[in-house]
């Protein structure tokens, strides 16, 4: 130990890059390595019988005891755990015990419109929340119109608080079924993306609105502010160099986190929009007791979301290197 943590030590101050990436990779895949296991112990730790679920309680058990072994399910966890991680190592997702098709097929046709439908929401939350909290910092600054920063906390408050599946049942019942703007449910063109990117951006704006604020209400009472005010420099130069680039940087550390949530939220909201994504297929195979795609879907969307938070650390290190040295 005392030979090692100076060289450790060395080599943070002369390459914190280094270190830094190395960090957050190890860490990258020891959660892979997490979630690896909990999708495996997930279905075999479930009390019940998965092939004689697909079978039906009538099979006879000879036709059980074949499809058990084609599967592997005849040997003990510690060999099952064995050919579960030869079969990711060549690509191998199992076999749907209801259809009979491949995993991985179905994860390739369906993993595209769930990344789709949260990169969308993502870039909504973006476009509304951070030029909208700017604005209402503008607008509230220094207690001014109590009423309208009282309307502000309470609607985004309730918002933020609204579950996605509760938004999306309103969306349908109140522009899809009632008025009739846009589709109820599927993939049918670009107005079908509508209802399902609002149910899963408007409770992230609504977090990231009150973010923004609060932020850019902090460097409006900075010191450094008040200097520029001084030098009488034009509204615009004042905000544009000033008070969004402080704001923005505090703002997307948090932003970053959203879109992983964003992913891991579009299981429920596909399920309400009949959505062809792979959220709507893994509620659909939890119905079915499908259990191979379920252990599939757990997955590809928890790694997705870890490979996803790993992507938002690395930008924003890149934003603010400063926050390298500092976490290495």
């Amino acid at each position: 130990m005392t030979t090692v943590s100076p060289r450790l030590g060395a080599l943070a101050r002369h390459h914190p890059w280094v270190v830094f990436c190395c960090r957050r990779a190890v860490r990258l895949t020891v959660s892979l390595c997490v979630v690896v296991t909990a999708s495996f112990a997930m279905i075999r730790l479930v009390p019940g019988d998965p092939v004689r679920a697909a079978l039906g309680v009538d099979a006879p058990p000879d036709l059980v005891a074949a499809k058990r072994r084609q599967l592997g399910l005849d040997h003990g966890l510690p060999e099952q755990y064995r050919q579960y991680l030869r079969q990711l190592a060549h690509g191998d997702l199992g076999v749907s015990l209801v259809t009979g098709e491949p995993v991985a097929d179905l994860v390739r046709a369906r993993l595209p419109a769930t990344l789709l439908l949260a990169v969308l929401a993502f870039a909504c939350v973006l476009v509304v929340a951070l030029p909208g909290g700017l604005l209402a910092a503008l607008w509230t600054r220094g207690g001014r119109r109590p009423r309208s920063e009282l309307a502000f906390t309470a609607t985004t408050a309730v918002l933020a608080g609204t579950p996605d599946f509760v938004l999306a049942a309103g969306l349908t019942a109140g522009l899809a079924v009632a008025l009739r703007l846009f589709p109820v449910a599927g993939d049918i063109g670009p107005q079908s993306y509508v209802l399902p990117v609002l149910a899963l951006a408007v409770a992230p704006t609504a977090v990231l609105l009150r973010i923004v604020r609060v932020e850019t209400l902090k460097v409006l009472a900075t010191d450094q502010l008040r200097a520029a005010r001084a030098k009488r420099l034009p509204a615009r130069t004042l905000w544009l160099r000033h008070v969004a680039p402080h704001t923005l940087t505090a703002s997307l550390t948090l932003a970053g986190n959203l879109l992983p949530a964003l992913i891991a939220g579009t299981v429920l909201v596909e399920k309400v929009f009949a959505w062809p994504g792979i959220g709507s297929a893994m509620a659909q195979s939890v119905a079915a007791q499908d259990y191979a795609v379920v252990e599939a879907s757990v997955l590809v969307l928890g790694s997705a979301v870890l490979v996803v938070n790993f992507l938002v650390d690395l930008a924003l290190a890149l934003l603010d290197p400063r926050s390298v040295i500092r976490r290495t």
